[in-house]
């Protein structure tokens, strides 16, 4: 039987075959192998790629880290599946992790999330000090409120109560103002929701209003079964013309003046937010009201109660005249402080 005779054009084909094989198996090789983290740093690490960063740049700082061996392998594979975009911000790199697996989360932006949370009943300045104390945020500081909203959006004159409490999630890229314009839409849509869906006859003709009197309301109490009984307190209040002498609009209007007590000079010393002294709803929002809140203001609960009163357990009594108020009041606040007084060491 006669052998296989292997032409100069055959064996050029074979070599270049075998050259093939071995160089698709180094290349996959070098793409599936695991990237290499410290002892320390032994289940994964955060990586940052700049904005304006390119695959040639990355590749040589993960290379400069001793991430990878070989800097240029990704950029070569990139090109070659076309996969050369990638995306700014925070990565986590694991000790599971390839060049191949880097590229891929790159490409799809896989960032880290962080996550934010704001309370319900914090102000707009509390927000703001909330996120400056967080690194990413400090350099935002420079820009003035002015300025701010109008980043956020030109038509706010003024930010209190336009943020609606909740957590955000947010990347390495995002700013301050990114975050206060998801919070703001949030708000926005909530509120045209809600007062689309509002009761009949309520005593103030606008959303914003609404908005104020839900700031009210969520400054007013912290336990969810009593707000739209609150609610229904300042509704009946502001039908009858009576005024709402509510403490935590006082406490708002004081500002930098309050001290932690209410004394009675400050009861009649006037600001636009005193209550007992003005007429109707305060200008503008005390605070950034809930979803609670919002729907208790939109659809306050029935009835004839026109006063309450703490009764230092987190909930209020309600009183339909100011005789039984003033009893509550001696009841919950006077006769208990002087108790606490007595039968204290």
């Amino acid at each position: 039987m006669s052998g296989v005779i292997l032409t100069p054009l055959r064996c050029l084909l074979v070599i270049s075959m075998i050259i093939s094989l071995w160089a698709y198996g180094y290349l996959t090789m070098l793409l599936d192998s695991s990237v290499n983290l410290s002892e320390e740093e032994s289940d994964k690490i955060s990586f940052n790629i700049p904005k304006g960063s390119n695959l040639e740049q990355i590749s040589l700082q993960l290379s400069s880290q001793n991430i990878i061996s070989q800097p240029r392998i990704i950029s070569f594979y990139a090109r070659l599946v076309d996969q050369i975009d990638i995306k700014a911000g925070d990565y986590w790199i694991e000790s599971s992790d390839s060049p191949r697996s880097l590229l891929e989360k790159f490409n799809q932006g896989e960032v880290i999330q962080y996550k934010v949370t704001f309370l319900e009943g914090w102000t707009f300045s509390k927000w703001i000090d909330h996120l400056i104390s967080m690194n990413q945020f400090q350099l935002d500081t420079e820009l003035s409120i002015d300025q701010l909203l109008q980043l956020i959006n030109p038509k706010l004159d003024n930010p209190e109560g336009w943020f609606f409490p909740d957590t955000y999630a947010f990347t390495s890229s995002d700013t301050l103002v990114d975050i206060l314009q998801r919070a703001h839409r949030k708000m926005q849509k909530i509120l045209a929701v809600e007062w689309e869906n509002r009761d009949d006859n309520l005593p103030y003709p606008s959303p914003y209003e609404a908005l104020i009197m839900a700031s009210i309301v969520e400054k007013e109490t912290g336990r969810a079964d009593e707000r739209t009984e609150i609610a229904g307190v300042f509704v009946r209040r502001l039908e009858r013309g009576m005024r709402l002498q509510t403490d935590p609009t006082v406490i708002y209007g004081m500002g930098a003046d309050f001290k932690g007590d209410i004394r009675r000079k400050d009861l009649k010393r006037y600001t636009p937010y005193n209550t007992y002294m003005i007429n109707g709803l305060p200008p503008t929002p005390i605070a950034m009201p809930g979803f609670g809140s919002i729907s208790a203001a939109l659809h306050p609960k029935e009835g004839s109660s026109l006063y309450f009163v703490a009764k230092g357990d987190g909930g209020h009594f309600f009183s339909d005249s100011l005789k039984e108020h003033s009893a509550a009041v001696r009841r919950f606040q006077i006769d208990e402080r002087h108790k606490d007084y007595k039968t204290s060491p």
